[in-house]
């Protein structure tokens, strides 16, 4: 593994290997175990979307594994305005010991990838979320035990974080189902992959979707950069909820589990949040685990 460009590019085993990392890292920090694998390494943290978690777990994790973080936002830099992003991965790979790049075009970062020398780590784009769902399958090993014989439904917008679930749940064997309008669904070669596996269903139906789910997932409806559709969204996804006649489809003890940040009242209710919030905020504190344990195996 040189980069995370998606998960699509890793192997069952790769993201078993980060996952188990990640639990021990965890394990340490939690004990006041240092673990400096990083020491004397810096990280770029390129951001063209602003973001709470991802800046805040990427900062944070670098700090506790001995290494500094970076901050370079899209008005700080020449990423594809006055230079092309060839040039900047050039220069930045004599500065740098890797880059987290946080942007809407998967292209961006794959070109990054192309043309510096030095690990590239997908922080989010239109496309994926790879970090975002490598902390998800984590907090789901820890509710649950093991990945076998688990299905996740997702409900919402066939959006980034649907094509990361599915492409990191199909290499761990779980079932997968979206629940999406059909204008809305995942990205076609995703799809592809997950019906070529026999492990994903995408139907209009959020209850057929839902049945005997062990673990809900949602998303807002309109994400960043996609504020100018948010009135339309409002309509199409109107009827695309976590709600409690909804978890009463899914297995008694399912898990929810939510990207954040959540709208509330929207994509999923108030009553469901609350009733999962130790789950939805332990997935958000294992993205710091998740991270440290993708930069620990790139960078180190």
């Amino acid at each position: 593994m040189n980069h995370l460009l998606k998960l699509s590019d890793l192997t069952g085993e790769e993201i078993l290997d980060i996952l188990n990392l990640a639990d021990q890292l965890k394990y340490e920090q939690h004990n006041g175990i240092p673990h400096p694998h990083l020491a004397g390494k810096t990280l770029g943290m390129i951001f063209t979307k602003s973001s709470t978690r991802t800046r805040v777990s990427f900062e944070v994790g670098m700090y506790q594994l001995g290494g500094q973080a970076l901050f370079l936002s899209g008005n700080d830099i020449q990423l594809g305005r006055g230079e092309p992003i060839r040039d900047t991965a050039r220069v930045l790979s004599r500065y740098l010991d890797g880059i987290m790049i946080r942007t809407f075009k998967q292209s961006d970062v794959e070109e990054l990838a192309e043309y510096g020398s030095i690990p590239i780590i997908n922080g989010l784009t239109d496309f994926c979320h790879p970090c975002q769902v490598l902390a998800d399958l984590m907090t789901i090993r820890e509710k649950k035990g093991s990945f076998k014989d688990l299905k996740l439904c997702f409900i919402g917008d066939g959006n980034n974080m649907a094509n990361s679930l599915i492409a990191g749940c199909i290499r761990l064997g779980i079932q997968v189902a979206i629940g999406c309008p059909d204008d809305y669904r995942p990205d076609e070669g995703v799809m592809a992959e997950g019906f070529a596996a026999g492990l994903l269903t995408v139907t209009s139906d959020i209850f057929a979707a839902a049945k005997d789910a062990d673990v809900i997932y949602t998303d807002v409806w309109a994400s960043m950069g996609q504020e100018g559709e948010a009135a339309e969204r409002q309509k199409v996804f109107a009827n695309y909820q976590v709600n409690a006649e909804l978890m009463a489809v899914a297995k008694p003890d399912a898990m929810v589990l939510h990207c954040l940040p959540a709208h509330r009242g929207e994509e999923i209710t108030d009553e469901v949040l609350e009733a999962h919030a130790d789950e939805i905020f332990e997935e958000a504190e294992n993205r710091l685990h998740a991270q440290k344990a993708v930069m620990v195996r790139l960078m180190a």
